[in-house]
């Protein structure tokens, strides 16, 4: 009996030294995403929410435009793109500090929605297959 003890705390041991030995906080290797936001304007949901749920609001703003024929209103693409494109270049894809690409990237999630539509405010949208700017 004494013995299946001593194994056990050995064990034990171990995994407190191995825990210890672990750093708190696992640095990532992908970089946080690299997101500004002009704060004069505002949202149609709070970041928390948005992070979490922006795909579901653009499917059904989708559903909307494609069946209803119902185009425009904060919740479209094309509204996100004209606040969340970048200043510098005024586009919301196509390089690591672009919002939508950064945030994409560091989830690991394709971004598939300029497949088809446009990724910078106010240019001339871009079908499938067409080169986008």
């Amino acid at each position: 009996m004494r013995l299946g003890v001593t194994r056990w705390l050995a064990t034990a041991l171990a995994i407190v030294s191995v825990a210890a030995a672990t750093p708190a906080v696992a640095q990532s290797r992908v970089p946080m995403p690299n997101v500004t936001v002009d704060k004069g304007t505002t949202c149609v949901a709070p970041p928390e929410v948005m992070r979490r749920t922006h795909m579901e609001m653009l499917k059904h703003r989708r559903d909307k435009t494609v069946h209803q024929g119902i185009r425009g209103g904060n919740e479209s693409l094309n509204q996100c793109v004209s606040c969340h494109a970048r200043p510098t270049n005024g586009v919301a894809i196509g390089s690591p500090d672009a919002f939508c690409q950064s945030c994409h990237d560091y989830v690991g999630v394709r971004l598939d929605c300029f497949d088809c539509h446009q990724g910078k405010p106010g240019a001339a949208g871009a079908g499938p297959g067409e080169k986008k700017q």
